[in-house]
């Protein structure tokens, strides 16, 4: 359903540009920080896009750079009937910039458009100006828009002026959609029905999992509302370390559960690029994409990237050095969490290695975890053979979480198949064999 009070607040801050837009063709010389028509914030009603410009606590000139760049996304017409108002038998108006798209039929407003309406002729104001696309700044901080690169040899602020992709969505309906895999975010989003009862841990390895629980839930008041921002960086970066199946997925898929944080776990295959450069193009995309976001970042099989860097004996080293020190960068500088997830703790580079806050350990199950495992994922319709100890079965073997996941699926299947609801001993020892025999292990 239409949000029809935030189009009607979007019909007022349009005609505020209107307005500003006017008052610059008509005041070449004038200030904007004093003489400038200014956006009465407090008497709008508290809709989404309202909301994100209080949110972000813009200034009135942010307010008119914002509100431009977003008029061609909600009127393609609207720059062009307002220049054509203010000059009924027409002009070039050079100082106006703005160009046309390949299929947007309007004007997209550039940095020389938001030039002159911000400094006008002011020599001094249109020299400042381009600080507001800074990387320090609001708008890049933020990523809520930037200057697009312009065409080569011509001047930079002839570039188009672009809203980041979400950003739109934000303003307008207050809901960004999540990404969906492609080459531009190779990362699928882990979701998951159970819950941290069927997480089965030592409490030395579940004490360390709420600590970081503790982190997604009281971060944000620790750097903003005690000002520990400056001192401390926003990001926390944990490493995930011990053999497969013992529950690493899944503890970072409940993580975000239960604390209303995405999670998204990087394809490593999609990433990793023979090309020079393109690997940390691809990342790059991944964390300006991420940032912001409050998604947490899973990197499954990290040693694939996140591995120690060798002596340099030829180009190929000396590139796979560049990358590791450039994700190395990239993850300090997240400010999210982000979980490396290995089988081998050594396997990580040790500069990786010193800036982490956390290292949890996932040691295989000892025999009264395992037996915790076998009880809490048998279907309660199966029913065991009374020749069946669950007890001796867990002290006798010694296998993870997914292995007796996989061993009760099999016996499962195998019951059904015989029209029956009661596993038998020889069908529950065949099925721990098949597990032994994948990974070439003794029975």
């Amino acid at each position: 359903m239409p949000n029809t009070s935030n189009n009607s607040e979007l019909t007022v801050i349009f005609s505020f540009l209107k307005e500003v837009i006017t008052w610059r063709v008509n005041n070449p010389t004038g200030l904007f920080q004093t003489d400038a028509p200014t956006l009465p914030l407090a008497s709008l009603n508290e809709t989404v896009t309202i909301k994100f410009i209080k949110d972000k606590k813009l200034t009135q000139a942010e307010i008119v750079l914002f509100v431009l760049t977003l008029v061609p996304y909600v009127a393609p017409n609207f720059l062009l009937e307002t220049v054509s108002e203010a000059f009924p038998s027409g002009t070039d108006l050079p100082e106006f910039g703005g160009v046309k798209g390949k299929q947007h039929r309007g004007i997209l407003p550039t940095g020389e458009t938001a030039q002159f309406i911000i400094a006008g002729s002011n020599i001094s104001e249109r020299m400042e100006f381009i600080t507001y696309f800074s990387e320090n700044e609001t708008f890049e901080r933020n990523r809520i828009l930037y200057l697009d690169r312009a065409p080569d040899d011509e001047p930079m602020l002839s570039g188009r002026i672009l809203l980041y992709p979400e950003i739109f969505y934000l303003v307008t309906t207050g809901i960004v959609p999540a990404p969906k895999m492609s080459s531009d975010f190779p990362a699928e989003k882990l979701e998951t029905a159970l819950t941290f009862e069927d997480l089965i841990l030592n409490k030395k390895t579940m004490q360390e999992i709420q600590e970081l629980q503790n982190w997604l839930n009281h971060h944000h008041t620790f750097h903003h509302d005690w000002g520990m921002k400056d001192r401390v960086k926003a990001g926390y970066r944990v490493l995930f370390h011990g053999p497969p199946g013992t529950g690493k997925t899944l503890t970072a898929s409940l993580l975000g559960k239960h604390t209303g944080h995405p999670v998204y776990r990087i394809d490593l295959s999609t990433i990793v690029s023979k090309y020079i450069g393109e690997t940390e193009k691809n990342l790059a995309n991944l964390f300006d994409k991420a940032a912001h976001k409050d998604w947490i970042l899973f990197f499954d099989e990290a040693d694939a990237i996140f591995g120690k860097r060798t002596n340099v004996q030829n180009s190929n080293d000396k590139y796979a050095n560049q990358e590791v020190s450039y994700l190395l960068q990239r993850v300090e500088s997240h400010p999210g969490l982000v979980i490396l997830a290995s089988n081998f703790k050594d396997n990580i580079d040790e500069a990786f290695m010193r800036r982490f806050q956390s290292i949890c350990e996932f040691e295989k199950p000892s025999s009264e975890e395992r037996f915790e495992l076998w009880t809490t994922n048998l279907p309660s319709k199966l029913k065991l053979h009374p020749e069946i100890d669950l007890q001796q079965i867990s002290d006798k073997y010694e296998l993870t979480g997914s292995h007796i996941v996989n061993i009760i699926q099999y016996c499962s299947i195998d019951v059904l198949s015989r029209k029956t609801n009661m596993l038998t001993l020889d069908v529950l020892v065949k099925g721990i064999r098949k597990e032994f025999t994948k990974e070439d292990r003794l029975f």
